[in-house]
């Protein structure tokens, strides 16, 4: 774990072989082949951390005395807000008078070493980016540990460390990142943020990670495995997270939630729980920042945190069902029991299709909008820190937008789609949601999302509502499809009435969200009519999307996405990609004359010609020549027909 770089850094490559990536306030050397893991995409994960661990480390820090300096911001002894002159003099000394060390604001600053800050590790470093960015940019730390188990790596990590000057902060560790903190299990050893990046899955490194992380302690997660989050490969996900992932237009949001659910899982293992602080979806990933805490009767109301989903495979309705419940008596006392369950018929009562079965998810809210407006407020008033600060800002704005207690969401194409219907503008439905006297919001993880407290039955209402307007030709409908059961219905949904509520609440510890605004707010004596109103309202508009800013990314650049594993010995990233380029649809027909189009289909061998079956002869597209010889082969000296052999019948007997 020492600094000392030893030999291993001067027996390096030639730099020809090598390229200087500059990114934030770091400057690593890296190389061309793919031996090393590296991403420049992830950038925007880069800076967000830094972001949300600079706040946390302002909150730690700030608990002990001491105030932290982030580059860009004012100096510490600059008051942002008014204060009294009373105020004023605990911060500014009178001249000439002298302060005991006690007295004075201590202060940490970037690149210096806090003996109280923060102990990071990152278990998975690769190049040392990620670490080095910690050491340069984020104030109060008191080490670094830059870990990986690729001995190429750790010499890199080594040489970036000494040309960013931060040898002093940053160690380079090689060893395998379950072991290390395994090793770590002691409380006074604990490390205050660990950081977990991996390829692809990061189940193997959670265990560990709950274990090794201190009391109130930081765990960034990511995980780029979203074909089986995101419902491809539900028993593959079970076998991960310890959770059944389905095919849902929320399977971004869900893949969060089974994030946290599996971190919450094997912390209870050890009569600890997380506290999410910010959960994000974005690109080819997700991303969470929790907090670990220890407790045992918070460790008891783990199972009422978590939910299994139901979700019909015809429309798409959903309701979840939590898996325990927590009583509170009037006396103080809190029971915890088994909730009682399902929520929904065997057959789906909108569209008569059965349900799947998912989870069990995180059904908290997965967001502490307090920490999220901290992380907002401080790059807003410094923008120039990050390059993908105008992200981040508009990521974040979305955030503290949407309703935390309303766990998924559906979206306008798939309410459309469903019944066949042209597709109502956000703003549009949106209004009929509020008109109606529901709440709605956006969610960060998919652009057009209707995330409401609204349940299954008055969203249809609205759309049927939306169809009158805009006609579907029932005739093409199939009888049992779901359109045609969906609309079938009239928009004449009874609200519920005390008895329906009483029913439905005595399920669960705490009415479901959208039982409860009605409950508060919208319940009627008798039936009603829901008829959808789609005039816009000025608040259906969110704040976000009305000041225009960068909420969702674009294609940042040319293949863009996951990278290929990194692997000993790999070839030039850049020769991999243009053979990857030359073999995509080789076979597909391109925007060229029949000539061209000949002369390149006869660069590739007949199959058929080579098994001997085809017939074509001449007229074939593909190319019919003989193999060429090895080189190996030795000359005969017979006939030159000795040694030919009729196609498809494999080499000549000389060759074999």
């Amino acid at each position: 774990m020492g600094n000392d770089a030893g030999s291993q850094v001067e027996e390096r490559p030639p730099a020809a072989q090598e390229t200087i990536v500059t990114e934030g306030a770091a400057k690593i050397v890296f190389p061309c082949a793919n031996e090393v893991f590296y991403n420049p995409v992830q950038e925007f994960n880069r800076d967000l951390t830094c972001a949300v661990i600079t706040e946390f480390a302002r909150i730690q820090l700030g608990a002990k005395g001491i105030q932290i300096k982030v580059p860009g911001e004012e100096d510490i002894r600059k008051v942002a807000v008014d204060l009294s002159e009373q105020e004023k003099e605990k911060f500014e000394p009178k001249e000439g008078e002298n302060l005991v060390p006690g007295d004075q604001p201590r202060t940490a600053a970037v690149g210096e070493i806090c003996e109280e800050g923060l102990l990071v590790l990152e278990g998975l470093a690769a190049s040392g980016l990620r670490s080095i960015r910690f050491a340069r940019e984020v104030p109060g730390l008191q080490s670094v540990i830059a870990n990986d188990a690729s001995a190429r790596a750790v010499d890199l990590m080594r040489h970036n460390v000494q040309l960013n000057d931060v040898a002093h902060l940053v160690q380079p560790s090689q060893a395998d990142a379950r072991m290390l903190m395994y090793q770590h299990q002691k409380v006074s050893e604990r490390f205050d943020v660990i950081d977990l990046d991996p390829y692809g899955s990061p189940a193997p490194f959670l265990d560990a990670a709950v274990q090794a992380v201190s009391e109130g302690g930081l765990l960034c997660v990511t995980c780029t495995d979203m074909a089986v989050l995101g419902g491809n490969s539900g028993e593959t996900c079970y076998s991960k997270y310890g959770a059944m992932a389905l095919k849902s237009r929320a399977c971004h949001e869900m893949a969060l939630r089974i994030v946290l659910h599996s971190l919450d899982l094997h912390a209870n293992c050890y009569q600890r729980f997380v506290v999410p602080l910010l959960s994000i979806s974005a690109d080819f990933y997700v991303r969470v920042f929790v907090r670990v805490f220890t407790g045992q009767a918070h460790v008891k109301a783990s199972a009422s945190k978590q939910a299994l989903v139901f979700q019909c495979v015809g429309c798409g309705a959903f309701h979840l069902q939590r898996l325990g419940k927590v009583v509170t008596a009037s006396s103080g006392r809190v029971k915890f029991s088994a909730a009682c369950g399902p929520p929904v018929t065997p057959e789906c009562e909108h569209c008569g299709q059965r349900h799947q079965l998912g989870g069990p998810i995180w059904a908290e809210p997965i967001h502490d909008l307090d920490f999220v407006r901290r992380v907002l407020q401080a790059v807003s008033t410094n923008p120039c820190r990050f390059n993908t600060s105008e992200r981040i800002q508009g990521v974040l704005s979305v955030v503290t937008e949407e309703l935390l207690d309303v766990p998924l969401y559906y979206t306008l194409d798939q309410l459309s789609s469903t019944i066949h219907c042209n597709t109502p503008s956000l703003l549009h439905l949106r209004s009929a949601l509020l008109h109606a006297g529901f709440r709605v919001s956006l969610s960060h993880a998919c652009r057009n999302a209707v995330k409401t407290d609204a349940p299954a039955e008055a969203l249809w209402d609205i759309m049927r509502c939306w169809e009158k307007e805009c006609p579907v030709k029932r005739e093409r409908l199939s009888e049992t499809s779901p359109a045609f059961r969906i609309l079938s219905a009239e928009p004449s949904s009874q609200r519920p009435t005390h008895k329906h509520l009483t029913l439905n609440t005595a399920l669960c510890s705490e009415p479901p969200v959208a039982l409860t605004f009605l409950l508060n707010t919208s319940v009627l004596p008798g039936p009603a009519r829901l008829q959808a109103n789609f005039t816009v309202r000025e608040d259906a508009n969110p704040s976000s999307r009305q000041r225009g800013l960068k909420r969702f990314q674009v294609n940042p650049e040319a293949n863009w996405g996951p990278r290929p594993r990194a692997r000993p010995g790999a070839k030039n990233t850049g020769e991999a990609e243009e053979r990857r380029r030359l073999r995509q649809n080789k076979r597909k027909e391109l925007a060229e004359d029949l000539a061209q189009q000949a002369a390149r289909l006869k660069m590739f061998p007949c199959k058929r010609f080579r098994e001997g079956t085809c017939d074509r002869g001449d007229q074939c597209c593909y190319s019919h020549d003989q193999p060429t010889p090895r080189a190996s082969a030795a000359p005969t000296d017979g006939p030159e027909t000795s040694n030919q052999s009729p196609p498809g019948l494999g080499p000549p007997l000389g060759h074999v």
